[in-house]
């Protein structure tokens, strides 16, 4: 079987269907975890969520030695972590980025990632459909 995709997820991701619907909708992180998984199909999965920056890093560290593919949405350390951005141009792989918000069409400080300096791709605005759109599109990159 081949080394798993990793699906890491930063700080309030945890409070996805409830936290600011207007801007992050209803899906649950929990249904976010579904969709990535059936997306997938026969590719393992390692899924994860951290309020804190120094278990991302440390999970980026576990992917760098175990995974094909890192699907990142860092959330507010997008913005402010040189560590995440440090551990992330170690991994060997194919990284994509993720926002479910058009991070662009938001206040100013929304506007400078730290991840896409080291991205293979970068995915906003679809919401939590972006997710599946970055599981199918990792697929391709690892074949």
């Amino acid at each position: 079987m081949a080394n798993p995709i990793y699906v890491l997820n930063g700080p309030n991701l945890n409070r996805l269907g409830v936290r600011e619907p207007e801007i992050y909708g209803h899906t649950t992180l929990r249904e976010v975890e579904q969709m990535c998984r059936k997306a997938a199909r026969d590719h393992a999965i390692e899924f994860r969520q951290t309020n804190k920056e120094y278990e991302l890093i440390e999970w980026i560290h576990e992917a760098t030695d175990k995974g094909s593919g890192i699907i990142i949405n860092p959330a507010a350390f997008t913005f402010t972590s040189i560590a995440v951005l440090d551990a992330l141009k170690m991994f060997p792989g194919p990284i994509i980025e993720l926002h479910i918000s058009n991070v662009h069409r938001r206040e100013p400080y929304y506007h400078h990632s730290y991840v896409s300096k080291v991205a293979t791709a970068v995915i906003a605005g679809l919401g939590a459909a972006g997710y599946r759109v970055a599981v199918h599109a990792m697929l391709d990159l690892l074949q």
